[in-house]
């Protein structure tokens, strides 16, 4: 990557760009003429505005800021909790500041200036007492029928998505918008809600099933749906080519329903802003990605990094570490989507802490020097890992545990063993999606309808294989639970008895035979098991068995008092191409909780099996990496992401820890010839040579990342 630019520098580019960058940035949004513009955007910009702003800040200067970083789109505030701009619409309140001033039109027209979409930002989740008191029923109610007031500011009360405050006030903003202004989209922050569906007693809500059940999630989704529609019917009528979009995110934990909402939305944003509490591991933006691509298809995701300082702690108008921002724009490109840049404004306009402006501006411009490399076609993967949204949404696992754990312990497992692999959602099951994939996981997948289960079984029949864990397919998609597995004849198992718990030791699993899952052990007769487990049937030749927990202390009492049993600790079987794997236990959340090397070992292991070892790229070298393997316009990437960091599991990054070479194979298509190796961030090419219908390279060393462009 090109040296960073000094302050000095920074600030005398940013004043030549509204003149030297004027349309540069319109040029790759608009390189097909065929395409929407917002299905070839790559790089989008925000400055998240205060009712302060129109105060004292300079639009010139804003707007040649993001002219400089060569963005393709800006957000500019139109809200709905203060107007800023001179509306018309009751209730639009203007911000105390705004005074006759039009902001959003001079933002508007300055970014247009330049050659810049615009696209305007809304927020329709809170409104004013005035309001609440001329229009009651817009607004969320408890039980006891007072209104929901908004946590950090009790001046504020939430509006309800069931109410006519999105069909009635949303509406009229948005076509006053359209009638004023040059805009290409409309967008609204903090609507679909995010983290859960709203729980609210309001006269509509109270006709509608109970808060948190699955009838009441299927009314959710048609009214998110139906919204959604509304407000891209809109948009259009602007132009046909405007787009609509809204606010979502959460990656796996999305409250709508992903793949009704992927069906029809033109562009998929993820507030998803950086590491937001303790938990969050340092990969969390590339999974995000990865559901984005499961439910969008090649079409636009974007990802908002928030160059403030996220976290579990919060300040808004404080940039934080440029070495944790970079990260998640590396993973966010890496994984297919498009990075939004997002900083809010402050005292002086473009805020008092200015160092948020030069790492972006810089990223941006290396993307926009290599942007036919991140156009991309489609992902080089041949395995699959299900995401079980309506088992986040409705699952009780056993125990204080959250559903998340399930996905963070298989993943980290696949970024040990360095998987290629793709999410598929669960609604998304049918053949033609499946035909890629030699094998599928299915981390405690526990909600699963019968005609999942029957095109599981059809995709196995077909010669896929899979792996699946603990409760998987217990329950259909009600959340009701079954007799026994959904897919019992799949895996040939048969419940035994209810979930059972740990008692001080969890229960171990008793080698009894040799088998390709077990490669690496060696020395013991015993491996770990897990601390949650369904009891199945016995199996015939089992090659692993369960020797149940017992007491971790007093030390004296500590030893098994039945050390063997005919209860099977993993299923295992082969039906003709296919390759079956089955472990009672939670054993990718046990990992997750524990950190066992062993458990993770035996999940690589598995999934080498179930694959036939056949992965289509290979990366061989130290480090703890996420790859990413892409078919793009030129020819194809593949993106190597190092995670080797002290931070890897919580708080910021705060340093780099460049790893040394990686050895690359990747398979070629029939016929493919290469011509060049290059690496994008050291800027250079590097030889290769082709053996065995695969090109292999190396790739000397990757600091935070590292993008090998085949083409």
């Amino acid at each position: 990557m090109d040296q960073p630019l000094g302050r000095r520098d920074f600030l005398r580019n940013a004043a030549l760009a509204g003149s030297a960058l004027t349309l540069v940035s319109a040029e790759t949004a608009d390189a097909a003429p065929d395409v929407p513009w917002h299905q070839r955007v790559r790089r989008v910009g925000q400055l998240n505005m205060t009712e302060h702003d129109v105060v004292d800040m300079n639009v010139e200067e804003w707007a040649n800021y993001w002219a400089a970083a060569k963005v393709d789109a800006v957000l500019v505030s139109v809200t709905g909790i203060l107007a800023f701009y001179p509306s018309k619409v009751p209730f639009h309140k203007p911000g105390k500041f705004l005074g006759n001033r039009d902001f959003f039109g001079e933002c508007c027209a300055a970014a247009k200036k330049r050659g810049i979409r615009v696209v305007a930002r809304m927020s329709p989740d809170l409104q004013w007492r005035e309001a609440l008191d001329a229009h009651p029923e817009w607004f969320e109610r408890d039980v006891e029928g007072r209104p929901h007031r908004h946590t950090e500011d009790p001046r504020l009360f939430r509006t309800c998505i069931f109410g006519n405050y999105f069909t009635d006030f949303m509406p009229a903003v948005m076509r006053e918008v359209n009638s004023l202004y040059d805009v290409d989209g409309l967008y609204t922050n903090a609507w679909p809600p995010l983290g859960h569906p709203p729980v609210c007693y309001c006269d509509n809500c109270r006709r509608l099933a109970k808060a948190g059940t699955p009838d009441y999630w299927d009314a959710y989704n048609q009214r998110i749906l139906y919204l959604w529609k509304l407000y891209s019917g809109i948009a259009k009528e602007k132009r046909p080519e405007n787009v609509f979009y809204g606010n979502l995110g959460d990656n796996v934990r999305c409250t709508p329903n992903l793949k009704l909402l992927g069906d029809a939305c033109e562009w998929f944003n993820c507030d998803n802003q950086g590491r937001g509490g303790d938990d969050t591991p340092m990969w969390g933006c590339a999974l995000q990605g990865r559901v984005c691509n499961a439910v969008m298809k090649g079409r636009t995701s974007t990802n908002v990094t928030g160059g403030w300082s996220t976290g579990a702690v919060r300040w808004r108008n404080a940039a934080k570490s440029p070495a944790e921002e970079t990260i998640w724009f590396d993973q966010t490109v890496a994984s297919g989507m498009v990075i939004w840049y997002s900083f809010i404004g402050g005292e002086t306009g473009m805020g008092e802490d200015r160092r948020w402006q030069a790492p972006a501006r810089e990223y941006f411009n290396w993307l926009a020097r290599h942007d036919r490399h991140f156009r991309n076609k489609r992902t080089i993967a041949n395995l699959g890992v299900v995401i079980g949204q309506r088992t986040h949404l409705f699952y009780k696992p056993p125990g204080a545990f959250s559903t998340q754990q399930y996905m963070d312990g298989l993943y980290y497992a696949l970024l040990e063993g360095r998987f290629l692999f793709d999410f598929v959602h669960e609604d998304d099951l049918g053949a033609e999606n499946l035909k890629k994939y030699s094998a599928l996981l299915l981390p405690n997948t526990a909600l699963l309808s019968d005609q999942q289960c029957a095109q599981l079984r059809a995709y196995v029949a077909s010669g896929g294989s899979l792996l699946a864990t603990f409760e998987t397919s217990m329950y259909n998609e009600r959340n009701q639970r079954r007799a026994d597995f959904g897919l019992a004849d799949v895996f040939g198992i048969s419940k035994a008895g209810e979930v059972q718990g740990t008692l001080g030791n969890a229960y171990y699993a008793r080698i009894e035979k040799q088998h390709d899952i077990l490669n690496g052990f060696a020395n013991t007769n015993w491996l770990p098991g897990a601390e949650y487990r369904v009891p199945v049937r016995p199996v015939e030749n089992p090659v692993l068995t369960v020797v149940p927990g017992y007491v971790a202390y007093p030390p004296e009492l500590s030893y098994p008092p039945t050390p063997r049993t005919d209860e099977p600790a993993v299923v295992i079987r082969e039906r003709g191409q296919s390759r079956l794997v089955y472990f009672p236990g939670d054993i990718e959340r046990t990992m997750w909780h524990s950190g066992h090397t062993d458990l993770s070992r035996l999940i690589q292991n598995s999934i080498r099996w179930v694959l036939h070892a056949d992965m289509p790229v290979t990366i061989a070298g130290k480090g703890v990496i996420e790859a990413f393997a892409w078919e793009t316009e030129p020819g194809f990437a593949v993106h190597v992401l190092n995670y080797t960091n002290p931070n890897l599991h919580r708080g910021w990054v705060r340093e780099i820890y460049p790893i040394g070479e990686q050895k690359v194979t990747m398979k070629l298509p029939a016929g493919k010839r290469i011509a060049r190796v290059e690496l994008l961030r050291a800027g250079k090419v590097i030889p290769f040579q082709i053996r065995n219908d695969a090109v292999e390279f190396t790739i000397p060393s990757v600091a935070d990342y590292e993008v090998a462009a085949i083409h």
